[in-house]
């Protein structure tokens, strides 16, 4: 097949379906559609990298791009007219998000000491997106479903067009592996790893697509939408083949093994907790007695020290002399330090290759202690919510140990990443309110 017949079929085939999702979903706000551009453009390439598709980068690492910068404004505020006409009261969202709102208040202080304020800043307004886009989903009257449709219509675009341009349009979808040399698979993002994570979210939504296709009642209408989750999970599969992401194939496999494991009757819904930490630590004593990590990363094809990313690590530590504060919000990437770090690696790392390590250098022990705070805080509510709505908490519970699991090898916890956008859907809590035939009370004559 030509290059250009096989992207109008894949143009076709995208706009299809979203039509097609549109139409059945007509219980779905328009509104949705501003999460759909958040992290359709997050999990792909910015607006400023799909204009230069020739290259690797439309913008300058300090000081972005101004296309970019528009872009993202104009989903920020179309966000916030949203919630606004929606009646979402800012005191509401703190009282229900105290550890969320607590480490975005000290990354907004850490400002004060970064080597670049203004830029700091503008980072800092940006990443407002994601609480934003969070809230649009939560306040839907039935956000559980609204998350579905948002990141199947991900799925429906980023999916097909990541074939189309891995196999048909090789300059815009390969490119090469800064380590080995050879030939990578990238699709529709900048690199395999962005090509891995969607894949990776696309795969667990799908499977939990699969597993509650019981919700459809017409039998015509749920064999149609096995049939389109099947065919975007084979999608998912391949291109995580030719990806060749060892981190986002071991997320996927646990994303979709807790999905299944929550399902199992011997798994106590409520002490879930404690099952957690019975695995955790059964995964210690396993990893003392039979070297269990080091195998298991031999077995997916990778070097002990995770393709350096270990030596990174000890370097990047190595650079730090602000340990309990850090050196104010996304600024450790400036001057001296990443003068040091460029010098000695000659792909120029822009960030530590984890999550964990990178909120330690930009907020400190302090920010990681919040960040610590947050992710148990979200792990207690989705436990809690495993009682009463347990489809809901299924996929809040894979994508929480997904997100934790990433972020050993791959710093998400920042700028406007893709998996950071994912977790506020996750983490934030929102209480549902009443519809207006809800609120009213029955009137008797």
């Amino acid at each position: 097949m030509s290059p250009t017949l096989a992207t109008l079929l894949t143009f076709a085939g995208i706009l299809y379906l979203l039509r097609r999702d549109a139409v059945r979903g007509e219980t779905q706000s328009p509104a949705l559609w501003i999460p759909v551009l958040w992290l359709s453009i997050t999990g792909s390439r910015f607006v400023s990298q799909w204009i230069d598709l020739g290259g690797t980068s439309g913008s300058n690492f300090t000081d972005g791009s101004p296309i970019d910068a528009v872009y993202f404004s104009t989903l920020i505020a179309a966000g916030l007219w949203v919630l606004y006409k929606r009646d979402t009261r800012l005191g509401e969202v703190v009282r229900n998000n105290g550890w969320i709102v607590a480490l975005a208040v000290f990354s907004f202080i850490s400002i004060g000491w970064s080597d670049e304020s203004f830029i700091a800043f503008k980072r800092w307004v940006k990443t407002l997106g994601h609480p934003i886009v969070a809230l649009i989903i939560l306040t839907e009257p039935d956000p559980k479903a609204a998350l579905r449709t948002v990141l199947k219509r991900c799925a429906m675009v980023l999916l097909p067009l990541s074939v189309l341009f891995v196999k048909y349009l090789p300059e815009i979808g390969r490119s090469y592996d800064p380590w080995t040399g050879a030939f990578t698979s990238r699709g529709a993002g900048l690199t395999k790893n962005d090509l891995g994570y969607v894949c990776m979210v696309s795969g667990i939504i799908l499977a939990w697509n699969l597993l509650t296709l019981n919700r459809i009642a017409d039998p015509r209408a749920r064999r149609v939408e096995m049939v389109l989750s099947l065919g975007l999970l084979a999608m998912v599969i391949w291109l995580l083949g030719v990806a060749s992401s060892a981190t986002s194939v071991a997320c996927l496999l646990v994303g979709v093994g807790v999905l299944l494991a929550l399902g199992w009757r011997f798994v106590t819904k409520r002490f879930f907790g404690s099952f957690v930490v019975v695995v955790l630590l059964s995964g210690f004593a396993l990893d003392s007695a039979f070297n269990l990590y080091e195998n298991i990363v031999l077995m997916l094809g990778r070097d002990p020290t995770l393709t350096d990313r270990t030596v990174v690590w000890g370097d990047v530590l190595a650079l730090q002399q602000r340990p309990i504060i850090g050196y104010g919000f996304e600024s450790f990437w400036f001057g001296e330090r990443m003068d040091a770090m460029w010098a000695k690696w000659w792909w120029r790392p822009t960030q530590a290759h984890s999550g964990y390590i990178e909120t330690y250098l930009n907020l400190g022990l302090i920010g990681v202690g919040l960040l610590a705070m947050v992710l148990l805080s979200t792990f207690r509510r989705i436990s809690r919510q495993l009682q009463t709505d347990f489809e809901f908490a299924r996929l809040r519970m894979a994508f929480l140990f997904v997100v934790i699991l990433f972020n050993y090898t791959e710093a998400a916890f920042k700028g406007v990443h893709f998996m950071w956008t994912i977790f506020f859907i996750i983490a934030m809590e929102m209480p549902r309110r009443p519809s207006a035939d809800e609120a009213q009370p029955e009137v008797r004559t």
